[in-house]
């Protein structure tokens, strides 16, 4: 998710079957599964560590932090080099098994080519994504396109994929840097050449817990109506009553978790600063008698 002038708003897998409907895995009661300690990490934007045991899934894991002015009144500047802070990333991020790649823009894919050749994850993005990632040097042996209706089975956790969309503002209902990539295209330098590539929603189901993971405050109605989760991670922004049309969608949850809350030109070792109010968001959670929950960067919660 893009803010600001310019925005608004298969190493690893144990198997892999297609969903006919969805709803058969959707609906399966978490009461059954035996539960485990679940560890999630927020490391700022939407990037998460999601760890049971020796699982360890990572959402859009981009830790490195540059300007760019995307939450000043002029918004980002598209030129704005692409960097890679390693000393950063090796300091939060060890071991992974699975990168969900949301949507391709910098504030979400940025780091995967590292964190991906670093612990050797599967990566799970769109076509696009992939040769965005192909472009950066991202192992090819390591990636995963995928669509959305796949069931992923991995050891430890399973992983379905829903198609999304990418949330909207403005007049004209737009988002930065759209785009698909057919090809593998040159090497991504600046901000804009890392473009939104599809988006993408997953739900990881690990110790016991179904997790429904959106990057942006927008969903797709018809892939997640009648979803059953236990948790989500929702985004504030987007058109209005995005919020109450999400959780209309799907079934009663226990806990919404906001993600992609703060002002990420900031560093990440310093308390997370809102991009926009809360208030919104907490108000559409909490009047269907949901939990919400709002971490600081670097906090834990254990479930």
């Amino acid at each position: 998710m893009l803010a600001g002038a310019a925005a608004a708003g298969a190493a690893g897998v144990v198997g892999a079957v297609a969903l006919e409907n969805h709803s058969e895995a959707a609906t399966t009661s978490t009461s059954q599964a035996t539960r485990e300690p679940l560890e999630l990490t927020w490391f700022g934007t939407h990037a998460w560590q999601i760890r049971c045991g020796k699982s360890v899934v990572l959402t859009d894991p981009w830790l490195t932090r540059f300007h760019t002015g995307t939450f000043t009144p002029e918004g980002a500047d598209p030129k704005t080099k692409l960097v890679i802070k390693p000393d950063v990333i090796d300091r939060h991020l060890s071991t992974a098994d699975a990168i969900l790649v949301h949507h391709g823009h910098y504030d979400h894919m940025a780091d995967v080519p590292y964190v991906a050749k670093k612990t050797r994850a599967t990566v799970l993005c769109t076509e696009t994504h992939a040769n965005m990632l192909r472009a950066m040097k991202t192992p090819n042996d390591l990636l995963s396109p995928v669509r959305g209706g796949e069931y992923l089975p991995f050891e430890g956790f399973t992983i379905e994929v829903f198609p999304s969309l990418h949330s909207c503002g403005g007049k004209r209902h737009t988002y930065a840097y759209p785009g698909y990539r057919y090809e593998v295209p040159p090497r991504p330098r600046v901000i804009e050449d890392l473009v939104e590539g599809g988006t993408l929603a997953f739900v990881i189901t690990i110790g016991g817990l179904r997790i429904l993971s959106l990057s942006t405050a927008n969903f797709d109605p018809n892939a997640l109506r009648g979803l059953q989760v236990d948790i989500v991670l929702a985004a504030p922004g987007g058109e209005p009553g995005i919020t109450d049309r999400l959780l209309q969608t799907i079934k009663p949850v226990r806990k919404v978790i906001a993600t992609h809350w703060d002002d990420f030109d900031k560093p990440l070792d310093d308390p997370g600063i809102p991009w926009t109010d809360l208030t919104p968001l907490r108000t559409s959670v909490e009047k269907t008698g949901a939990e919400f929950v709002v971490l600081d960067h670097l906090q834990q919660l254990n479930l």
